[in-house]
């Protein structure tokens, strides 16, 4: 029955020999199908997801478990439960600024690629077509999986859509192939997460020897397409977008961009309250203090990507502003946050009550019982993981916007640590900064890790996500990213920047707080431009503007809170000190772009930077729009 939709693909050599073999291919019929595969069969309520491996023995890297309202994945290994940034490695010859699988292993890749097949041609498979980057603009793509890992694979349907194979189009003639393989985790790579990216001159393959989705199904796809979009001259960016209506039916669109845990799904969220009403601003982490906010109205939000945002040039226009679309149909949603009932009403409602049941992980399921996303599955007794997610599909989400839309505003998150005299760092951004393009670009490139990340294993300290913040998924040239980054911003001059902290503002920690007070007041503030009087160079000029004064819906907020300097627990002692230390990463994750093919103007502002250039001089490079 299969081969005759199999017949309608044009299969990849080696796949087609496996099939020619006599290999029992599951080709998944709708989205049923693949949420019964995710338990072995439709009537099992539990299921392992195990393997033999040699000189190991039978590892079960995975447990699935049947719920009311979805299916609840936990993995066995605390370490699976993250990505791991460390992940990818390039098996080709062609340009490439990332380790290369000989570098790293000390031998040629081909080998373990024969090695993978001959397993592959071992197992039943789920043959499964699907477009990455979306049915409009998107790319041919197969995954190639056993069976038994029929979670992974209704995932990745969530996350990028799949064709049932009953609408497998004729000459179906797939870009890219992901090819699952679990085992060689412990054969070859001493138990850690590796995706092996092998791009040749007709098909880009992703070897996943892994069960986790981020690093392939999720990332590996992403990079995937900044493959096709460096080949093409264009970028996949890592942001959420929004379409944000006030109460006065004012609208504005703002893309937030940023490094795992910089606060891209927190800016399609709606501002988290008390069970009375309340909002904290803000609690000093020396006194205890909490400040209060007081919305009457907030507003409404539809919700246009989570975190790929598709800038293909069939969509731009003459608008000047940069003009995007999803390039998912589901959304990777983590939920660490969410600790108890009530905290997000908006989602709890959404994973509780789905349309359809969903795929979980991370979270404490019970057979037959309702998985509730505020049961965060234990690393350890009293330590809950710290990265919980649920994929949702977009269909799924009340207001969603489904067209491309252009952007008024690009923001960029940083999580920040704590800053004090006493403990100085570099968490001394006031609630938002505006950025002048050249700055905003270089911000870009850095892509501050930053603070406590969730999402991934490494979070110590500050660290670059790499050009883009989405560095650790490209196979490519970091230069030739930072100049599509930089095209993408100067053609895009319509569209204005700014800069926003998460977690803490100076002594504050204030969670997400920040994005969501810069949002509903952009929001209102609509196209206006800043006065002069509104505006100050913030103390270090890398963070462009600070606010003079900031008022929200009738509050002003205190300016400490715009000028973290003015905090009696910063003071300039302490604000100085942590200029000093984001000046001194800037610099030298900057110096690696400079090589001959960067763009000129790249050059001349990264040597802006490291001069210790003033705003004046980042403006006269690329005129700011207030």
């Amino acid at each position: 029955m299969n081969n005759k939709f199999l017949e309608r693909i044009v299969l990849p050599y080696e796949l087609e020999k496996i099939i020619q073999s006599g290999v029992n291919a599951i080709i998944p019929e709708n989205r049923s199908h693949l949420l019964a595969l995710a338990t072995g069969d439709e009537g099992n309520m539990t299921y392992e997801v195990s393997y033999d491996v040699p000189g190991q023995g039978k590892i079960v890297e995975a447990t699935v478990v049947k719920c009311k309202n979805g299916a609840a994945v936990n993995y066995m290994d605390m370490y699976m439960r993250r990505r791991d940034p460390d992940c990818m490695v390039v098996a080709d010859s062609g340009q490439t600024d990332k380790p290369r699988y000989r570098d790293i292993f000390g031998e040629d890749f081909l080998p373990l690629r024969c090695l993978t097949f001959d397993w592959l041609g071992g197992q039943e498979l789920i043959i499964m077509p699907f477009m990455a980057g979306g049915t409009e603009f998107g790319y041919p793509a197969l995954l190639v999986a056993p069976a038994n890992a029929g979670f992974f694979a209704a995932g990745l349907a969530d996350l990028q859509g799949f064709i049932p194979r009953d609408q497998i189009p004729y000459g179906f003639k797939p870009k890219a192939v992901i090819y699952l393989a679990p085992p060689y985790r412990h054969t070859h790579f001493e138990g850690k997460q590796v995706v092996v990216h092998n791009r040749l001159d007709d098909m880009h393959e992703l070897f996943s020897y892994n069960l986790y989705p981020g690093p392939s199904a999720k990332k590996g796809i992403y990079g995937v397409l900044l493959h096709i979009g460096e080949l093409e001259g264009w970028v996949t960016v890592h942001a959420s977008t929004v379409k944000v209506i006030t109460p006065y039916e004012n609208i504005i669109t703002i893309m937030h961009e940023g490094a795992s845990g910089g606060g891209k799904s927190e800016m399609l969220e709606q501002i988290h309250k008390e069970l009375d009403g309340r909002i904290i601003l803000a609690q000093n982490t020396v006194t205890k203090e909490k400040t209060y906010l007081e919305l009457k109205e907030t507003c409404q939000l539809q919700p246009v990507t989570d975190d790929m945002a598709l800038c293909h040039p069939a969509i731009q226009n003459d608008s000047r502003k940069l003009v995007v679309k999803d390039a998912e149909t589901g959304w990777f949603l983590r939920i660490n946050h969410i600790s108890k009932y009530g905290t997000d009403p908006h989602y709890e409602k959404l994973c509780i009550h789905p349309k359809e049941p969903l795929i979980f992980l991370n979270l404490q399921g019970m057979p037959g019982s309702t998985c509730l996303i505020w049961e965060h599955t234990m690393d350890e007794p009293g330590k809950p993981c710290p990265n919980p997610r649920v994929i949702m599909p977009r269909r799924f989400i009340p207001d969603i916007v489904d067209e491309s839309v252009e952007i008024d505003v690009r923001s960029f998150g940083v999580r920040t640590p704590p800053c004090t005299k006493e403990k100085p760092s570099y968490g001394i951004m006031g609630v938002f900064h505006i950025l002048p393009p050249s700055l905003a670009w270089l911000w870009r490139l850095v892509a501050p890790r930053g603070h406590d990340n969730p999402s991934i294993t490494d979070s110590e300290g500050m660290s670059s996500e790499g050009v883009g913040s989405y560095w650790p998924f490209a196979t490519g040239k970091m230069v030739d990213q930072a100049n599509l980054l930089l095209d993408q911003i100067i053609s895009a001059s319509a569209t204005r920047y700014i800069l926003i902290p998460n977690q803490h503002i100076g002594a504050y920690k204030v969670g997400f707080m920040p994005q969501w007070v810069a949002r509903e007041y952009l929001a209102r503030r609509g196209t206006a431009k800043f006065r002069a009087d509104q505006l100050v160079e913030s103390r270090c000029s890398l963070m462009g503007y600070s606010l003079e004064t900031l008022k929200v819906d009738g509050t002003f907020l205190a300016k400490g809170f715009l000028q973290p300097n003015l905090q009696p627990e910063v003071g300039n002692s302490g604000y100085d000190e942590g200029a000093k230390m984001l000046a001194s990463f800037f610099k030298k994750e900057l110096e690696k772009f400079l090589t001959p093919d960067l763009n000129p103007l790249g050059k001349d502002i990264i040597m802006c930077c490291l001069n210790d250039g003033k705003l004046e001089e980042y403006l006269e490079l690329i005129p700011i729009r207030m």
